[in-house]
């Protein structure tokens, strides 16, 4: 695997690397598919629009908005990278004692 470099402040550092995916993370996405599959079903076959007037199409909104939801949890399982800094963090603030 080839890594970048790049130079900040006279050192060569590597970009981060992508973080791989565990099995457990996979599977959660998955199952959070299948549950917004059959939420989003239901919820379209209790709107009822033919009651003989217009009906404001409101699982559009639950829909979009749970859609944007697994959107970012598919962003966040398939597209992370390393946080060098995070070690850091993790001594300054005392949790690597």
């Amino acid at each position: 695997m080839k890594h970048a470099y790049y130079l900040c402040a006279n050192k060569i550092l590597t970009m981060p690397r992508k973080i791989k995916p565990t099995g457990k993370q996979k599977s959660m996405l998955a199952l959070h598919c299948v549950v917004f599959a059959i939420v989003t079903a239901a919820t379209w076959m209790m709107y009822d629009p033919h009651n003989g007037h217009w009906a404001y199409p409101w699982p559009a909104w639950t829909t979009a908005a749970w859609a944007l939801a697994l959107l970012g949890h598919f962003c966040i399982v398939f597209t992370s990278y390393e946080d060098k800094g995070f070690t850091i963090y993790r001594h300054q603030q005392g949790f690597d004692s």
